[in-house]
């Protein structure tokens, strides 16, 4: 089963992402991670990724979605996968469907997690994160060692402030909810999830969501 996660920064993507995957055993595929794994490995199309990144460029979506579609031929995704981070724009929209028709496969269901944004820049601003691991917590204040004893501190990001997090919600609209749109209007399997409530409750809305 492939699954894209949308929603907004601070939904909970990352988080019910890793839970339903595990439901569900097949990988989450994170834009980030399969990224940073080609140009470790050295592929050809890493080697391209990391020349954009060494020049402080941005990656071209050609690329990422090159690396994208060549990890999804891997045996590892043979079941599916939980695709967060991948589509945030029409175009990579686009060219996940094209890259997934080369496979023989598509995109079965999309779960986006809806959220009122004054929630979100309630739940975003109460956030600080390990300057060590980069690991959120939330009620923790500035400063307070990280709980999980790692050694590290605990420091609100810059992009939690909450002017910062209302910033971040009007390109999340302007950019990434038209790929909602999209998908409708293709007949995509569309599901909305309230992401309001317990970690638990909200996965389980999801899960529901994909007939589990």
């Amino acid at each position: 089963m492939l699954v894209v996660l949308l929603g907004p920064p601070g939904a909970g993507k990352g988080t019910q992402g890793e839970r339903i995957a595990a439901a569900l055993d097949v990988p989450k595929l994170a834009t980030g991670d399969v990224l940073r794994a080609a140009v470790k490995a050295g592929t050809r199309l890493g080697l391209e990724a990391k020349g954009f990144m060494d020049r402080g460029d941005l990656v071209p979506d050609a690329v990422i979605l090159g690396i994208i579609k060549e990890a999804l031929a891997q045996p590892t995704y043979a079941k599916g996968a939980i695709l967060d981070g991948v589509v945030r724009t029409v175009p990579q929209a686009e060219g996940l469907a094209a890259a997934t028709t080369e496979l023989g496969t598509q995109v079965d269901v999309v779960l986006t997690f809806d959220i009122a944004d004054e929630v979100l820049v309630a739940r975003l601003s109460g956030r600080t994160t390990c300057d060590q691991t980069q690991k959120p917590f939330t009620g923790l204040q500035p400063g307070t060692p990280c709980p999980d004893g790692c050694g590290g501190t605990l420091m609100r990001r810059a992009d939690d402030e909450p002017e910062a997090i209302r910033n971040r919600l009007r390109v999340y609209q302007a950019q990434t909810a038209p790929v909602l749109d999209w998908y409708v209007a293709r007949g995509a399997n569309v599901q909305h999830i309230d992401a309001v409530g317990a970690f638990d409750a909200v996965t389980a809305r999801a899960l529901a969501a994909v007939g589990r």
